[in-house]
């Protein structure tokens, strides 16, 4: 039976705002920096893997990965958002954040690799329990935020408490070591605080805090301090802590404006030490040029500027802080590795999102992603 017109009418928009879809252009930048992360990795990964019989062994690994995280983002995306406030989701998020981080620092059972145990290793598939930890942390500060309100304009009484649960995890993955991590957690926790309302002044006070704390801590152990130094000169430190960053500014000199073409780089071949992972940029550098580097920085670009317009049409406080939590923090990530790399701050390991290889971390980063995904259909709409 025909309903009547002004029925259709009434019920048409709602039917149709229902079915709202997700935001083109992170679609379209989320499936550029997977191509292109393929991409470079296959050409930073065929050399060495041979010697594992199999030069694909890494960009199968990563594509495993990929197809974990494409179903995990297709079922984020479509739980509604709210979902991810519930009292009990946050605490367990944050649960098991502090258990992983716990059990990874203690020897014998977190994986130690290159004088760092960041890795725990179950049913032969290792894992960054820190790639969970600082996204739980974005969770509970948006939840967090929405809840206290006003009252984050207030230092003591606002925002200190709510900087205790990010300062424990901070101290946590500190214990690996892993600053660079650890680092961009406070980052994140910063910049959501910021959104939230907190006031300049407090917002300078901590910075200033922070900075003299980190400080501290980088010039409190003779290698730490070297390691802060190499990356002012590391031509002259070569032998030793700037190795590393000397092969990889070799690597964007070789490349020039427009590189030595896909696989034609040079220093994959074992000269620049983990290309895969940390240093897969300068593998973007050589091979592609600073052409090719600008290409990578403005797909990241894209990615902030539609999940921080994601976080804007969002009418929902909470779902605005999480959009725009989640953005900053793979952005965050992305700038400080690139800054690493290009050595315009001190040399740390640090993954590059979508690039560098972990088929667990891009699954973690994905599912994140599908969460943004969600914000972006109910964005501007208070009622879904």
């Amino acid at each position: 039976m025909l309903q009547p017109t002004s029925a259709r009418k009434t019920t048409g928009p709602r039917l149709w705002r229902r079915r709202n879809p997700v935001d083109g252009m992170l679609v379209m930048v989320l499936i550029l920096l997977l191509a292109t992360g393929l991409l470079v990795l296959f050409s930073a990964t065929y050399y060495t893997s041979q010697d594992k019989a199999n030069p694909l062994a890494e960009v199968q690994r990563q594509l495993f990965g990929i197809g974990l995280g494409t179903v995990a983002c297709v079922i984020t995306s479509r739980i509604p958002y709210r979902f991810w406030k519930d009292t009990w989701i946050v605490v367990a998020g944050l649960a098991i954040s502090l258990v992983l981080l716990t059990l990874v620092i203690i020897p014998g059972i977190g994986v130690y690799i290159n004088g760092s145990r960041r890795w725990l290793s179950i049913a032969g598939i290792s894992f960054q329990p820190s790639e969970f930890a600082k996204f739980a942390v974005v969770l509970y500060m948006a939840a967090t935020l929405t809840y206290r309100g006003k009252g984050i304009r207030s230092l003591i009484f606002g925002i200190v408490p709510v900087l205790m649960v990010p300062g424990v995890v901070f101290l946590l993955i500190l214990q690996q070591p892993n600053l660079s991590t650890a680092g961009s957690i406070l980052i994140v926790a910063l910049v959501m605080i910021i959104i939230a309302g907190a006031k300049w002044r407090h917002i300078l006070l901590m910075m200033i805090g922070g900075m003299g704390l980190g400080s501290f801590y980088a010039w409190s152990e003779p290698y730490r301090r070297r390691r802060l130094l190499s990356f002012r000169n590391p031509f002259a430190m070569m032998s030793d802590e700037g190795y590393q960053l000397s092969q990889s500014l070799i690597a964007f000199g070789s490349g020039g404006l427009f590189g030595m073409g896909l696989g034609k780089g040079r220093q994959k071949y074992a000269y620049l030490p983990y290309p895969e992972s940390d240093f897969i940029f300068a593998i973007v550098g050589e091979d592609f040029g600073l052409m090719g580097c600008l290409v990578v920085i403005a797909l990241f670009v894209c990615l902030l500027l539609a999940g921080m317009r994601i976080a804007m049409n969002c009418r929902d406080k909470f779902g605005a802080l999480l959009a725009a939590g989640i953005t900053v923090s793979i952005t965050v990530q992305a700038f400080l590795n690139m800054g690493v790399v290009v050595g315009i701050l001190p040399t740390t390991g640090l993954p590059l999102p979508f690039f560098s290889a972990g088929g667990t971390s891009i699954s973690i980063t994905m599912a994140a992603v599908g969460i943004l995904m969600n914000i972006s259909r109910t964005a501007g709409r208070m009622d879904s």
